[in-house]
């Protein structure tokens, strides 16, 4: 099982990063970003699961030799990444909006030959 969440990261990296590069859609570029983003969140969390682990959440009774915890750095990373990637979507969402408003066009083709 976790070998598919491997796969599905690496398949949304890769969507993402194609969509970045093929589309000339200032939106689409900023959904191919956020895709790719995704991608890595899973995979981040992919590497930090343990199977049979539990929350690092325990008393001092109740910890023994036996224990088994999931390492929280990688979902603490990952919360962190998703707010980030909150914010850089919002940012870059603005910043297309006040492109179109500039030039009139949401094409990257057209904005780079107005120069201006």
């Amino acid at each position: 099982m976790i070998l598919m969440n491997y796969i599905v990261a690496f398949f949304l990296i890769c969507l993402g990063f194609y969509t970045v590069v093929t589309k000339y859609n200032l939106v689409k570029t900023v959904i191919g970003l956020s895709i790719a983003d995704y991608g890595v969140n899973l995979l981040i969390i992919s590497i930090g699961f343990n199977p049979g682990g539990t929350a690092p959440i325990f008393t001092w009774s109740e910890l023994n030799p036996n224990s088994f915890f999931v390492d929280p750095i990688p979902q603490a990373l990952t919360l962190t990444s998703i707010v980030i990637g909150a914010c850089v979507t919002a940012m870059s969402l603005a910043l297309v909006i006040k492109l179109e408003e500039q030039y009139g066009t949401l094409d990257t083709r057209e904005i780079r030959r107005l120069r201006g």
